[in-house]
């Protein structure tokens, strides 16, 4: 694959270097998909508001969830995941590059998240934040509004699995479950 303006070489990661290139194309929309455990006494919005990737937004793994189970961090349905990327404003046709805040925790939850919603043109930033501020590159603080876009959720259910998938899966021996 050959790298366009828009386009990383990578079909997963793009480097540093590349965003930095990239930080201003219209098309791109940089991601912190920061998310701690609660052992880790971390705060990730606290974190992003302190220094981020210029023009970064904040997807927040806890609020763009499934709230009717009692189970953290379930995929949205797709109408509420539409709506938090319009308010986001991230749109259709984006090409999204998502970092977190250890160098590669959640932001791969976040690529395989945006993946599941039919995004195609997502990547995550290689070595993330840490590498980021290690190399010298710039942050900028505060919460960044982006102006609302359509997004449209296209959910690929083949590549999720229900409990009663699984069930039925283990009753009938058509598939491993590791």
């Amino acid at each position: 694959m050959t790298a366009s303006p828009s386009q990383p070489a990578s079909r997963s990661l793009v480097s540093t270097q590349w965003l930095t290139q990239h930080l201003d194309a219209p098309d791109i929309v940089v991601v912190d998909g920061s998310y701690y455990l609660p052992t880790q006494n971390r705060n990730a919005r606290a974190e992003y508001l302190a220094g981020h990737i210029p023009g970064a937004v904040f997807f927040d793994v806890e609020e763009i969830a499934d709230h009717t189970t009692d189970l953290p961090h379930m995929l949205p349905r797709p109408e509420a995941f539409s709506l938090a990327m319009r308010q986001l404003g991230i749109g259709d046709g984006a090409a999204i590059v998502v970092y977190d805040g250890t160098g590669l925790f959640s932001a791969a939850r976040v690529w395989w998240t945006f993946k599941i919603f039919g995004v195609r043109d997502v990547y995550v930033l290689d070595g993330g934040l840490p590498k980021w501020k290690a190399e010298g590159r710039p942050l900028a603080f505060g919460e960044v509004r982006r102006t609302p876009r359509h997004f449209t959720a296209r959910f690929d259910h083949g590549a999720v699995a229900s409990r009663a998938d699984v069930h039925k899966a283990l009753a009938s021996g058509s598939a491993q479950v590791v």
